[in-house]
């Protein structure tokens, strides 16, 4: 193995904390993994990683070499694009997720453009409603809808997604159409929860001061697949509160009917989350600022700025349960 792959080999093992998990990912057998990094460790004269049958640790020197080794990789990748001057010389793997219907309605119909004009990427894309572990994972970059958690991610805004209340015409026909907040008592909510047997937020809407308020409402169904929770709403089994932009062609079509716009819950932001600032390869970098593009007619709001932050003390609260509702 050259002196590079085996950089990125022993990279993968530290984050993955297994020589089993790198091996999937990078697509080795173990015992080369493992032979890597024992000859890495002969030739540095020190040991790297603590192996146990339950464990694999990084010791103090190997925490050193860990963070050094993400540097020249960062480096030599920045540096073999130094003069590529085309986009459709971009080459490599490029693993992403995000949430199942952002992929299904906003992104995948205008992936082919993408991949024609960069046939040397091959892009493994995730659909998921669930908070992927990005780093033992092994992705270059996610898309998340909602409040960021504290990851220790970069994090880079793209704008908000507005949401709307939505209900099928039959269930209105059998329920009535609520016009104030107090007649939502006598109407059915379905409870969307990533979780599910957590708690029920409820109906959440903005007052014109921008707080954030919640009603409780009855509800006989939760789901926690946000393809689930827009089809209970088609099929008439209460009130959702979704991302517009999922729900667009649903209005046009009168196969779903908006109620009580005046009392919408609060925008969701929008933000595309990656490891580490100099970790970022050109083809990452390219793909991000594609995906930016491709949303950019669905957002409310553009980011604030261009340059990617840490997350703010607001983003590293918990997400609520509405956090993962996304088109």
């Amino acid at each position: 193995m050259n002196p590079v792959d085996a950089l990125h080999t022993f990279t993968r093992v530290a984050e993955l904390a297994s020589f089993t998990q790198a091996a999937a990912q990078l697509g080795l057998p173990k015992a080369s993994v493992s032979l890597a990094v024992q000859q890495l460790e002969a030739q540095l004269g020190t040991r790297l990683l603590l192996r146990t049958t339950r464990r694999v640790q990084l010791t103090p020197d190997g925490q050193v070499f860990y963070e050094r080794c993400k540097d020249v990789l960062a480096d030599l990748d920045e540096l073999q694009g130094l003069f590529r001057q085309q986009p459709a010389q971009l080459s490599g793997r490029l693993r992403v997720d995000m949430p199942v219907g952002t992929a299904r309605q906003l992104v995948l119909p205008s992936l082919p453009g993408f991949l024609r004009a960069h046939p040397g990427v091959h892009l493994e894309l995730s659909c998921t409603d669930r908070r992927v572990d990005l780093v033992r994972e092994g992705f270059d970059c996610v898309l998340r809808v909602g409040p960021l958690e504290d990851s220790g991610l970069i994090a880079r805004p793209l704008g908000q997604l507005s949401q709307s209340n939505c209900a099928s015409p039959a269930y209105l026909a059998t329920a009535g159409t609520p016009r104030r907040l107090d007649d939502l008592s006598q109407h059915q909510l379905v409870h969307y929860q990533p979780q599910l047997g957590g708690r029920q937020t409820g109906w959440e809407w903005v007052d014109e001061s921008g707080q954030t308020h919640t009603l409780a409402m009855p509800g006989s169904l939760s789901v926690n697949s946000t393809e689930a929770y827009q089809g209970a709403c088609l099929a008439g089994l209460g009130l959702i509160q979704a991302p517009t932009a999922g729900l667009r062609g649903l209005l046009e079509q009168g196969l779903l009917v908006e109620v009580l716009p005046e009392f919408r819950a609060p925008p969701l932001p929008v933000s595309l989350l990656y490891p580490h600032r100099r970790q970022l390869a050109r083809r990452v970098q390219v793909f991000m600022d594609w995906l930016a593009e491709v949303l950019r007619p669905y957002l409310d709001e553009a980011p604030a700025g261009s340059e990617p932050s840490q997350p703010s003390d607001t983003a590293r609260k918990a997400s609520r349960s509405s956090s993962s509702m996304v088109p």
